[in-house]
């Protein structure tokens, strides 16, 4: 009789699990990683970072988050495959042609290709402007799989909580606060 409570506790255990990735969801962030918690006007989403595999692209990031940065921002670019942040310019309705544009001014300086990760629904990677070393501050999320883009961007971390949330926003929406978890 152990045995088959072993297998039941399993099998709940497995059918939970498929609900959650089923429903958006990931697993929970691995113990060390630090997590980005974004508020927006339709939810809040969290971002698990990859400090082990992306250091100085986390580093940055988490730089930017203490001072500040991504609070009050809009989303700039919105497609059936994507949300992208991080254009300073995006708090000013008036610049609205040139969002997507800016940037904090530090690029990170290099490209930090993980070979774990991959371009799929729920992935946060940096854009760029085409040399990946010139990541700077602007991250997308993924909201379908783009395996094509593999090995192009760095993907620095997975939505772990609201994807749900994610595939609501639109162009204009704002972050009502950012910080780390």
């Amino acid at each position: 009789m152990r045995g088959v409570g072993r297998i039941a506790i399993l099998l709940a255990v497995i059918i939970a699990t498929t609900s959650l990735l089923a429903a958006g969801q990931s697993k929970p962030p691995a113990p060390g990683n630090p997590v980005l918690l974004f508020d927006t006007l339709k939810g809040s989403f969290e971002i698990e970072l990859f400090q082990s595999e992306t250091p100085k692209s986390v580093e940055h990031i988490l730089d930017l988050m203490k001072r500040n940065f991504y609070r009050a921002q809009r989303f700039h670019r919105v497609t059936p495959n994507l949300v992208q942040f991080g254009d300073p310019q995006t708090r000013d309705m008036t610049k609205e042609a040139y969002w997507g544009t800016g940037n904090s001014g530090r690029v990170i300086g290099v490209f930090e290709l993980s070979k774990k990760r991959s371009n799929v629904r729920g992935a946060v990677g940096l854009g760029h402007s085409g040399n990946p070393a010139y990541a700077d501050s602007q991250m997308y999320i993924l909201k379908a799989n783009q395996t094509p883009n593999d090995g192009k961007y760095a993907i620095i971390g997975q939505v772990t909580k609201g994807m749900a949330v994610v595939d609501k926003l639109v162009k204009a929406d704002i972050i009502k606060d950012a910080r780390v978890k």
